[in-house]
């Protein structure tokens, strides 16, 4: 797994379950890279697998933020969700 080091990179912090870290580190060092890697790597794939990319999901992200005049400090994950099966913010 690998993700492609020509597009900008952007950190962020993911709080685990202890189970959840000890397996993404095993994981990680299996595939001989980081924690960080392998979960870009995950979330990349699961993105191509919905059909999607990263840049349309971001534009989803942003549309729906203007849409709905909000700032992206107070948009809920679950009105996201929402948003991507078409019932918008409850």
């Amino acid at each position: 797994m690998s993700v492609s080091s020509t597009r900008r990179l952007r950190n962020v912090t993911v709080t685990l379950e202890e189970d959840v870290a000890q397996w993404a580190r095993i994981e990680a060092a299996r595939h001989d890279t980081s924690v960080s890697r392998l979960l870009g790597a995950l979330l990349k794939e699961r993105i191509s697998a919905q059909g999607g990319s990263a840049a349309e999901a971001a534009e989803r992200l942003a549309s729906f933020g203007k849409r709905h005049r909000l700032s992206l400090r107070g948009l809920k994950i679950k009105d996201l969700i929402n948003e991507g099966r078409g019932e918008g913010p409850r």
